[in-house]
């Protein structure tokens, strides 16, 4: 039997707002065409991440001018963000889609993909044999370290804040940060805050993450076991509270309540980083970059879904640095080869031929989980 051919590997400009991020670099394309596997661009996907047409076109990928050509033409549609619902209809049976899903917080895209029949595999539920998820890790980074930047601007007072410098003053008392989850995210918003002088109180149920911060930072972030009694003192003095909670594959647990919510200083903010998983703060709702705030019971709400998408050149380059492994081995052996060698890879799918095979995510969405193995062998 002669080898099966590589899948054609598409990448639409991405339609979410305000998104500038592109799922691929020209160097990416150079790799992947290394491995022969042909690369559809559309005509002006890079833009927003300042990566121009040709320089893609210099490294052999077709550029084309519609998302249709794109959709149409390739086996293996490699995004960003998850399909918008004016994608939906490009979905179909016999396309593999790669990126960030994140369906128990976008259900109707679940429906889409079921509906249609696609293979779905999000980057965020790609999880390694220790419980890391390499594919979601350097978004993480990104929004953590933002988060800190646009606590610190919205706490100014012309931006509605407490009108408080994260850093203090000599003679004045700093900020107060309240980091929830010391994961990836919450990590990175804690080195963040400390390095700007804030005061920082770090959260989380894992003694293990805890020790590891604690041993790097000694002494310039507090830590503190994550329980109901803890978050409400720290969070009812804090002036900025950053959500960093995550379930991978699942919605993110509530861990600020409504009632908490009232009882923060006035003035102070709110950065729900878990907004994309659902949120972890019972008064957040998804915001935009261009409407990136609200106000409830007198605190400010941050909550945007595709945080760095505000820094799309960073953040391009940040996340396709981890993605491209495994888009090659995707395109260039298949699915069902590709998933069998790798593990972590098989975690990644979500959806395939109308059923979800990722169990976290099957619970989020309340369906049953297919087997992923039953479902590649009968196909």
């Amino acid at each position: 039997m002669s080898p099966r051919p590589p899948l054609l590997v598409g990448v639409p400009t991405e339609i979410k707002p305000d998104e500038g991020r592109v799922a691929i670099t020209p160097d990416g394309v150079r790799e992947l065409f290394g491995h022969g596997v042909a690369v559809l661009v559309q005509s002006g996907a890079g833009t927003g991440a300042s990566i121009p047409d040709d320089e893609y076109a210099a490294v052999g990928s077709e550029i084309v001018a519609t998302a249709d050509e794109v959709w149409e033409r390739a086996g293996l549609i490699c995004k960003v963000k998850e399909p918008q619902e004016s994608e939906f209809r490009y979905l179909r049976d016999d396309l593999v889609l790669f990126t960030y899903l994140h369906l128990a917080a976008y259900p109707g895209v679940a429906d889409a993909l079921l509906a249609a029949g696609t293979t779905g595999i999000a980057y965020e539920t790609v999880q390694a044999a220790d419980g890391s998820l390499p594919l979601l890790a350097p978004m993480s980074e990104v929004a953590g370290r933002m988060s800190v930047q646009v606590g610190a601007h919205f706490l100014e007072r012309h931006n509605g804040g407490r009108g408080v410098l994260l850093g203090g003053a000599p003679g004045v008392r700093p900020a107060s940060v309240v980091v929830l989850g010391a994961g990836n995210v919450g990590r990175n918003a804690a080195w963040m805050a400390a390095g700007l002088e804030a005061e920082v109180d770090l959260l989380d149920k894992s003694i293990d993450r805890l020790r590891y911060v604690d041993q790097i930072q000694m002494g310039r972030v507090t830590t503190l076991a994550s329980n109901r009694g803890q978050v409400e003192r720290v969070v009812t003095g804090a002036d900025l509270v950053i959500g960093a909670v995550l379930v991978a594959g699942g919605r993110a647990p509530v861990v600020v309540d409504e009632d908490l919510v009232k009882a923060m200083k006035p003035g102070a903010v709110i950065v729900d980083i878990a907004i994309d998983q659902g949120g972890c703060v019972a008064t957040s709702h998804e915001t935009s970059h261009h409407e990136p705030v609200f106000e409830k019971h007198g605190v400010i709400h941050y909550a945007v879904g595709n945080m760095p998408g505000a820094v799309p050149h960073t953040s391009t380059y940040a996340l396709t640095n981890v993605t491209l492994p495994y888009l090659v081995e995707l395109a260039a052996a298949g699915v069902a080869d590709a998933v069998g060698r790798d593990a972590a890879l098989a975690g990644g799918v979500n959806t395939l031929a109308g059923s979800v095979t990722n169990a976290t995510v099957a619970e989020a969405l309340g369906r049953p989980a297919a087997v992923l193995a039953d479902l590649l062998g009968s196909r």
